[in-house]
């Protein structure tokens, strides 16, 4: 008798986990790990592979003697470089040799791998890999104090104030290869310490401030554990509540305002300065600080911010007796308001100053770049960064003790899992090669990776925060940044590690799904952090984030130089004009949107996910991403056919737009099923498009704007 489809996936699944059982307890050694206890870095290699061991079930000795298989950890500085390392197998004994102590956690790492995935210690293979980036670092945006007041940040409160928390996340940072750590907001001093020449400025009682002191030694010494280097990052002159009302100064530079003057007073400039040194001596595993030129520095020009900046927190890191890293963000301002710009001159004084620090930090100044303003996951080319495009002064002459780190910024998905490979390749491959570029941030501004608010179901799932749901995305960014020619089948093992037979077309169809994203990125032109939520098809549009109407779609500008707009094809069209074979038009677009989720969806239609939670969710958000897909590909159909009836009068070609965005709805409706019952109404910072009063909390769910997608079959059905 055939078995169903379901049954038949189980048998299979069964039988392979009885595999594994069988050939891990076949191949179950006595395992000694040889290493330098004293080294914190080493001891937390050690430990990691010794958890890995003991799950498939080989006994870890505490004594050298009876081993059946010894594994060596060590270094050979002279050999291997920064962040090198070596796998070497020889008879009984598996060496991983590195260049220092991050080259040896990850190549621990890989060896752990390898054994999770299914080689077992007696066939582990040789391995070299050395790093393409020196700097591969996470933007964490704090909850306290964050740059935007919003309850969608407020959420996370509890969460990232609890230490396991960090503790798996750093974990992963360093599984995956990532080696920067950098804490975001508008002011860490008051968290930090309590200011010995301005105790008035600490809101907190002794036991509250050894609480926050707790928290932040903690961070930093896991982090250190880790071979992490750890930042933090604020923006510009702020200062406490409570220093603002003792004094009588500053009063608009604290929490939560943040366009506001520069408050240059005497005493809030020493009270920073001494509060930038005393938390550099206070916390010795802090590697660096950033600042940024930014808010809190309305009315000041360019070059009165670079001075600020040079008199109080480079100074006041130049007072710590020690070593300091130092992240300089590129100006966002040409003019004295806070509105964004560039220009020549603020691009030539900035460089002028970071030279003039020569040798002053440790190793060179990171200059931090938005890669495409707030929306890096669009095209891989860079049009702009924060306030325009970007000239060569940084570039040329080469610089001397300086590197660019592009900020590769997302405010596009935070709840769809996403994952396009090539597209990370292709990035690295244009913007990371350059001798002046020396890595990548990864991170958001209106989303923090924490606590999980999205997922809606009583069954267990394998996470726990919300940066496990996202896994695929921080192991691409990090290994990739690591070495871009890591294969895809090292991403598709993962799957295939956590899912089995059922996970193999996963990779494949979140890359065809999730490239949806991009597209639209693209082909909307976006600037700072709500100009475009493209998981949520949301944009700003006036003063309302909302829904990207047909209307808006025609007119809107592309971000992508080689994209085409629906007004600029229709009006080329009607006049007889034709466009080159590597721009992108919106029916080209349309019809690679259609086919490639198409494919997606066809990838995962036999998947079985009755039996697992966390498959269902993977496959849900790939469906989701698909119908997002498809219903921008009908959209710009649609939108087409509209703009040409609107020119020529054509009734079939209204009739034609009438029939496309009926199918776009449709295509919603396919999206709202899937995630109706699954995903939760979600916090947005981004989002105001209902009044305060109506939406407090900035809730978001793609059926919760239904009624305007179907506005766009209004619109068509209501021309004459």
């Amino acid at each position: 008798m055939k078995r169903p489809f379901h049954l038949k996936m189980r048998y299979r699944h069964l039988l392979l986990i009885l595999s594994l059982c069988f050939a891990a307890h076949a191949a179950a050694e006595r395992v000694y790990i040889l290493h330098d206890s004293e080294s914190p870095q080493a001891a937390y290699a050690a430990g990691k592979l010794a958890t890995a061991l003991t799950e498939l079930d080989h006994e870890i000795l505490a004594e050298r003697q009876g081993y059946e298989r010894l594994i060596s950890l060590g270094l050979n500085t002279s050999r291997l470089g920064p962040e090198q390392f070596q796998v070497i197998p020889e008879n009984k004994v598996v060496t991983v040799l590195a260049g220092d102590d991050r080259g040896l956690i990850y190549g621990t790492y890989s060896l752990i791998e390898k054994l999770r995935n299914g080689t077992p210690l007696t066939d582990i293979p040789e391995a070299n890999e050395k790093p393409a980036l020196k700097f591969r670092g996470i933007k964490f945006n704090l909850p306290w104090e964050t740059y935007r007041p919003s309850s969608a940040l407020d959420q996370h409160y509890d969460t990232v104030r609890d230490l396991k928390y960090w503790e798996a996340f750093l974990d992963m940072m360093a599984e995956n290869r990532f080696n920067v750590i950098s804490l975001w907001n508008m002011n860490p001093f008051t968290y930090m310490v309590k200011p010995k020449n301005f105790p008035e400025a600490s809101p907190w009682t002794e036991e509250q401030q050894a609480e926050w002191e707790t928290l932040y030694r903690e961070i930093f010494r896991m982090a250190k554990e880790r071979a992490l280097d750890t930042y933090i990052v604020q923006w510009s002159i702020f200062t406490s509540e409570e220093f603002s009302k003792a004094h009588g100064i500053a009063e608009q530079s604290f929490y939560p305002h943040y366009y506001v003057p520069g408050d240059t007073s005497e005493l809030l400039r020493r009270y920073l300065r001494e509060s930038v040194t005393q938390i550099l001596d206070t916390y010795p595993e802090l590697d660096g600080i950033g600042i940024s030129h930014g808010e809190g520095m309305a009315d000041m020009t360019p070059l009165e911010r670079q001075r600020w900046m040079d008199d109080v927190m480079i100074a006041g890191m130049l007072d710590a007796d020690r070593e300091v890293k130092l992240i300089h963000r590129v100006p966002f301002s040409s003019g004295t308001s806070s509105d964004p710009g560039v220009s020549k001159n603020v691009e030539q004084v900035t460089r002028e100053a970071m030279e003039r620090l020569d040798d002053r930090f440790d190793g060179p100044i990171w200059v931090e770049m938005k890669f495409n303003w707030s929306h890096a996951h669009s095209t891989p080319k860079l049009v702009k960064v924060h306030g325009g495009k970007l000239g060569d002064t940084y570039f040329d002459p080469l610089p001397k003790n300086y590197k660019i780190t592009w900020q590769a910024r997302n405010e596009d998905f935070f709840c769809l899992r996403w994952g396009v490979p090539s597209f990370v390749r292709e990035h690295i491959a244009l913007n990371g090669q350059a001798s002046y570029v020396g890595g990548y941030f990864i991170g958001s501004e209106t989303y923090i990776p924490a606590l999980d608010y999205f997922t809606d179901t009583d069954q267990p799932v394998d996470w726990t925060y919300a940066f496990q749901r996202q896994w695929l995305f921080y192991k691409l960014w990090g290994r990739l940044l690591y070495e871009p020619e890591t294969p895809d089948s090292l991403f598709q093992a993962e799957f295939d590690r956590r899912y089995g037979d059922s996970g193999n077309n996963l990779l494949n169809a979140y890359s065809l799904a999730s490239s949806t994203q991009l597209r639209l990125a693209s082909l909307y032109d976006s600037r700072w952090d709500f100009t475009l939520y493209s998981e949520g098809f949301l944009a700003l549009q006036g003063e309302i984030t909302k829904y990207i109407g047909i209307e808006e779609l025609i007119e809107h500008p592309t971000m992508d130089p080689a994209y085409v707009s629906i007004s600029e094809y229709v009006a080329t069209r009607i006049n007889g004009g034709s466009f080159a074979v590597d721009r992108v038009t919106p029916l080209a677009l349309a019809s690679t949107l259609e086919r490639d989720n198409l494919e997606a969806l066809s990838l995962v239609s036999q998947i079985n996910t009755s039996d697992s939670a966390s498959l269902m969710y993977e496959v849900a958000d790939i469906k989701a991403w698909a119908y997002i897909g498809l219903h921008l590909a009908e959209k710009l159909r649609g939108g087409v056919a509209l703009q040409t009836y609107r020119l020529n009068g054509d009734l079939g070609h209204r009739q034609a737009a009438i029939e496309h965005l009926t199918k776009a709805l449709a295509h919603w409706d396919s999206l709202v099923e899937i995630t109706r019952p699954i995903y939760k109404d979600m916090r947005l910072t981004h989002y105001n498009h209902n009044s305060f009063d109506a939406n407090p909390d900035n809730l978001f769910h793609w059926a919760l704007i239904r009624d305007e997608v179907a506005q766009d079959v209004e619109v068509a059905k209501g021309e004459e």
